[in-house]
């Protein structure tokens, strides 16, 4: 179920996704978005866009919390407080599983610092040379829209290649969100 797309540029990072809610073959559309912004006790600002299940993004929109703030490379933030706290979020709350002493959670798209980064089911974090990235059941057909919509302005290419995922997969659906977390001055 769902499509999430995003990408970093010289104003910030643009995260967009759709509205499908899925079920078996059942495929509808709910009010819920599955991109939002967080703010912190740290005062650490980021946006999120979430597919797998709306549980874990209820979590990470309400009950997401960091006291640390980051204080040098954002990437080692991420791999290390940020995904921390994730994982502790969903083991507390019931929503972490353990396969074959495999833990995992979910996957969304995380937007810090000017940055885009794509946080796996099993909590690995992934930050795309190219500046664009996408997850969930429509994430190949994204990719390759993103890929040749080069050049247009990161709202429209977003939306863009959400469309495209629609349209090839019946598991994405339109309405479509699109949020901006401008860099910080």
């Amino acid at each position: 179920m769902t499509c999430i797309v995003g990408i970093a540029d010289e104003s910030g990072v643009w995260i967009g996704g759709d509205s499908a809610a899925c079920a078996g073959y059942q495929t509808r559309v709910t009010r819920l978005s599955k991109v939002f912004a967080v703010t912190t006790t740290a005062r650490e600002r980021f946006l999120i866009g979430y597919t797998s299940s709306f549980r874990m993004g209820q979590l990470l929109q309400y009950r997401l919390d960091l006291t640390t703030p980051c204080s040098g490379d954002p990437l080692r933030y991420m791999v290390t407080t940020f995904v921390e706290a994730v994982r502790a979020l969903f083991k507390e709350a019931g929503f972490a599983t353990v396969d074959n002493s495999q833990e995992s959670g979910g996957s969304f798209l995380v937007g810090f610092r000017g940055q885009l980064y794509n946080v796996d089911r099993d909590y690995q974090v992934n930050h795309m040379a190219d500046g664009y990235d996408a997850t969930g059941c429509g994430e190949e057909y994204a990719l390759g829209a993103l890929a040749v919509l080069d050049g247009l302005e990161p709202e429209e290419r977003l939306r863009k290649a959400l469309e495209v995922a629609a349209h090839f997969s019946g598991k994405v659906r339109p309405p479509f969100v699109v949020e901006h977390l401008p860099n910080e001055a």
